[in-house]
């Protein structure tokens, strides 16, 4: 039986972050689906299409690594999926707060999903895609932190809300 996680996010944009994440998570599982939450009333900068462009760029050398949108319950997702976990990612303690929140509701709603967390790696324990657009947004040099795609898609985007 494959091993099959959902790595859930709004990914508003990708970061070195999420991406080192799903590398670490692919050495835990023969595959990984990096789902985007569809949610219509929250703002975004980017839009879910603009998201999973950005993403697939991102992924495309990892063959057990694909992209997809979801609406509703997480965890009714990772059953139509066939998936056994979830994987996330932790920064910092006020993180791990409402990461659990959402484990023990996920465990309640689908005893047979389980939830993986990974803590970040030091490097990217700062980052945040909040964050970072912030810091793009006021011409912060924001290389290193994105993949190159994604600093020059946020350059972009904020000399087009600049005009």
């Amino acid at each position: 039986m494959q091993r099959i996680a959902i790595y859930p996010g709004s990914f508003d944009p990708v970061t070195n972050g999420h991406l080192d994440i799903i590398e670490r998570g692919c050495k835990l599982f023969d595959y990984i689906i990096v789902a985007i939450l569809h949610n219509p009333n929250k703002q975004f900068l980017f839009t879910v299409e603009e998201r999973i462009e950005m993403l697939e760029s991102c992924v495309k050398d990892i063959p057990n690594v694909e992209t997809d949108f979801y609406n509703g319950l997480l965890v009714d997702y990772a059953k139509k999926r066939k998936a056994q976990a979830i994987l996330r990612g932790i920064r910092a303690v006020s993180d791990f707060e409402y990461e659990f929140q959402m484990a023990l509701m996920n465990r309640r709603l689908n005893r047979n999903i389980q939830t993986v967390s990974l803590m970040t790696g030091l490097r990217w324990i700062f980052t945040s895609s909040s964050i970072i657009k912030e810091a793009a947004k006021f011409g912060g040099d924001i290389s290193g932190m994105v993949p190159q795609l994604v600093e020059q898609k946020l350059k972009e985007k904020f000399s087009q809300n600049t005009k």
